[in-house]
Order: structure tokens, then sequence, then C-alpha cells
């Protein structure tokens, strides 16, 4: 479905002192969720964050996060702002944000619970859009400048995942480099002009270096998020290293790389099982680390619950 925005009329002759006084007014999001930055390193209006790591490693949950945090409402500890949400991988569950945000309004809300009007005003704020391509990507871009221009309460863009295309754009290119990278070149650029015009935020999800191994034979190439990658609880250095076009990496001011590990955080013995000895309780945790530029790093470390993300342990770093 082609999403509908409303522009006030006569929006884009209002001249450039109405248009400063609405960037004047768009929410700063460098307090959006402090745990994942280092002191005081939050990212500020016009800055992108990178989101990177194996497939399984928490980073959907991780934007999960972020947006129930800006669409909730301030007495449930939200910021009550709009989101924009480009699903690129197709993998944004409704019924889970439901879930995550349902649990977050029952903490604050009365005992009989938040009411479904409460739930519904929060994904009012949200906007969700699908792209099958960069160039889809590239036009949604394009279609966003009138909204980020009309609503300065949209401060968070939200892109999972800008590696989406990797392999598409690779095959379209076939062996000339610059091809393959000429649709995310176009799509870093005009997203660069918008973080420079409307000082918004973004958060973009991107998947692990794809695999050295040769490329599929069969004519529909998958995502990275499909390509195969390695079972270890930590990526390897080259899956570390970035690959996406040096436009994009340009844009980048944080990177959290996340990892995931199976732990046993204790023993476990019941009645039933004593004669059969104690039995451990396996979970994953995972660990997102952050690197800033010019604001040092950051290490944490969550598990996912219905609650959604919840962070266990954080550890600071010079």
């Amino acid at each position: 479905m082609t999403p509908y925005i409303t522009v006030t009329p006569g929006e884009r002759g209002s001249g450039h002192a109405h248009l400063f006084a609405r960037l004047e007014a768009r929410r700063s999001l460098k307090d959006i969720e402090p745990r994942l930055f280092p002191d005081n390193g939050g990212p500020e209006n016009g800055e992108v964050v990178e989101i990177f790591g194996p497939e399984g490693t928490g980073k959907t949950e991780l934007l999960y996060l972020l947006l129930s945090r800006c669409i909730l409402p301030l007495s449930a500890g939200g910021l009550e702002l709009s989101v924009i949400f480009v699903d690129a991988d197709f993998s944004l569950d409704l019924f889970r944000l439901v879930s995550i945000l349902d649990n977050r309004l029952h903490t604050t809300a009365p005992s009989g619970g938040p009411d479904e009007a409460l739930l519904r005003s929060c994904l009012s704020r949200l906007l969700v859009l699908h792209c099958s391509s960069s160039s889809q990507l590239l036009l949604t871009l394009h279609f966003l400048e009138t909204s980020f221009a009309s609503r300065p309460d949209q401060s968070l863009l939200l892109i999972d995942s800008i590696s989406a295309f990797y392999w598409l754009d690779r095959a379209e290119g076939r062996t000339s480099y610059s091809k393959q990278e000429e649709k995310l070149n176009k799509c870093s650029e005009l997203l660069g002009r918008l973080l420079r015009d409307y000082k918004i935020t973004v958060f973009a999800t991107s998947s692990s270096a794809p695999s050295p191994s040769p490329a599929p034979s069969h004519s529909s190439a998958p995502s990275p998020s499909s390509a195969p990658s390695s079972s270890a609880p930590s990526p390897s250095l080259d899956q570390d290293k970035p690959y996406l076009c040096r436009a994009w990496q340009k844009l980048v001011s944080h990177r959290l790389t996340c990892s995931k590990s199976e732990i046993v955080p204790k023993m476990a013995t019941t009645t039933a099982s004593s004669l059969m000895g104690p039995k451990r309780r396996r979970a994953t945790q995972f660990t997102v680390h952050c690197s800033s530029r010019n604001k040092g790093s950051r290490i944490n470390h969550f598990t996912v619950t219905d609650r959604g993300v919840e962070f266990i342990t954080e550890l600071n770093q010079d």
C-alpha cells in the first residue's frame, strides 16, 4: 500500500524563516538510550548510527527498543515522537512490537492495564514503508523529504536494513565496481542531504560482511542476511570490516557491533530431577559494542524477553 502523508497547503512556499523555525523545533535524540552509548555520547541531530552484526544477534530487537522508546507516551517513559520505519528486509513483526509496547505500558498503567486507545495512539506515531530494491529505497527517501519538511515531530528514521540489496546491486552491476555501488551511493548522498537539511537521526541495521565464497549461481541473489555466516559467538575480523560503499561509511558517526553467545547463568536442581543430577539452564546473551567517532566506546550485554531488550551488565571503556 502506498503511504499517505498530509502536507499543509502552502508548505513548500513557507519561506526560509518558517523552515528554520521547523528545524529548530526538531527534538534531539541524544538520550534515546544512554546505555548504548558512551557517557554523553548519544547521537546528535543529523547523525547516523549503524547497527552491525550477523543474523540473529539482536539487531532488530534493538530497533524495537528504540522504536518503542520514541512512540511510547511521556507517562510511560517514552518520547512521544513520530518514527518512520523503512522495512527493506520485510522483517518487521508488528505482533512482536505490540507485545513489547503492551508490556511497557503495563508497568505504568493502573491495575486494569493500558486501554486499547492508548496502544493505538502509540502505533499512530509509526509510519512503515517497504522497499524491495535500491531504486525503491531512493524513491522513498525522495518521498520522505516532504514529510520531514512538514513534520518536525519526525525525528527518527529507522532502516532495516541498509545492506538488504547488496547482492542484488552486485548482480545488476556485473563486473563494474562503480555500477555495483551506484544506487547505494545515490541513496547515501540523498540521505546525507536529509541529515544536513532536516537534522533527523538515522539508525540503520547492516549485516556482516558477505562470505568470500563464490557467488551463488541462481539468478535471484540473496541479501547479506541470508548469506552463509559463521556460527561462532562473535564475528571474525573480516566480518567486522565495513564493506558498504564509502559514501555510506562517511555518514556513520556511531557503530553498534552485535554478537551473541550461549551462557550458563547458574546451576539448577529440582526434586524431580535430583536423581539425574543438576541441570544447567542455558540462555542466549547478546553483546553490543558501541564505537563512536571522537566519543569513545562502550560495551553492554542484554537478553531478549517478552518485554524486549533487557540490559544485564555494562562496561565502560575509554
